[in-house]
């Protein structure tokens, strides 16, 4: 299997019933100034650079973000903040994310998420998140240059311990979440936290796009180092 009949496969994906009726629901429902849009609706994929050394994940698709736009952190305010500081960091060649067909290229970055469908409230069930990161494991196992992962939030940051957690044995209480903190894991990637590019976070002042930015920085150095 290659990662494009992988990604075929997550898009037809209907094992979860809580997780398709939402995501459908919310197609069929649309917000009031997409209501003429035709939304996406189903498992959103990874997208980017297939020989990327760096992978970025969060943790599921937005509701009127990537279930409507059919791309991770595309068409919202949190794919705005990011892309404005990917593209000062020389990770992709626009500052812009709105839809499929807006000429996105991902430099060395391959973005994909723990979760591949909108959940209700953001919040996945455990179970839920167990289905998804065969996906995951495989996009890992076809991304054979990554040498570096951050993890988006601090909960794209523990879904990815546990996806480790199910084949090392590591434990949680050695991976803080702290952003810009990096890891070892066992396979020999870098693990990075950095806090979520939402409205939320961008607001408070908790994250800027001089201090994302900054961590873009330092992750392009790290993975230098993990090159030599």
């Amino acid at each position: 299997m290659t990662l494009i009949k992988l990604n075929n496969k997550i898009t037809k994906c209907r094992q979860c019933d809580r997780l398709v009726n939402f995501r459908e629901k919310i197609a069929n429902e649309k917000r009031r100034q997409y209501i003429d849009q035709n939304y996406w609706g189903k498992p959103i994929t990874g997208y980017g650079d297939s020989r990327a050394q760096l992978l970025m994940i969060g943790l599921a698709p937005a509701a009127h973000g990537g279930n409507r736009t059919g791309r991770v952190f595309t068409g919202d305010k949190s794919a705005d903040f990011l892309f404005r500081c990917l593209h000062k960091s020389g990770f992709a060649n626009q500052s812009i994310s709105i839809s499929r067909d807006d000429g996105l290229q991902l430099n060395n970055l391959y973005l994909t998420t723990a979760l591949k469908c909108v959940p209700p409230e953001d919040k996945p069930k455990p179970d839920e998140l167990k289905t998804c990161f065969k996906f995951f494991k495989d996009e890992i196992s076809y991304l054979s240059k990554i040498n570096t992962i951050v993890a988006l939030g601090k909960i794209a940051f523990d879904a990815c311990l546990n996806f480790y957690m199910q084949d090392y044995n590591i434990k949680r209480k050695d991976f803080i979440f702290q952003h810009g903190t990096k890891y070892n894991l066992p396979d020999k990637k870098i693990l990075i936290g950095s806090y979520h590019p939402s409205p939320r976070n961008v607001n408070t002042g908790r994250i800027n796009e001089k201090k994302m930015v900054t961590l873009l920085n330092k992750v392009k150095k790290v993975m230098k180092q993990q090159c030599q």
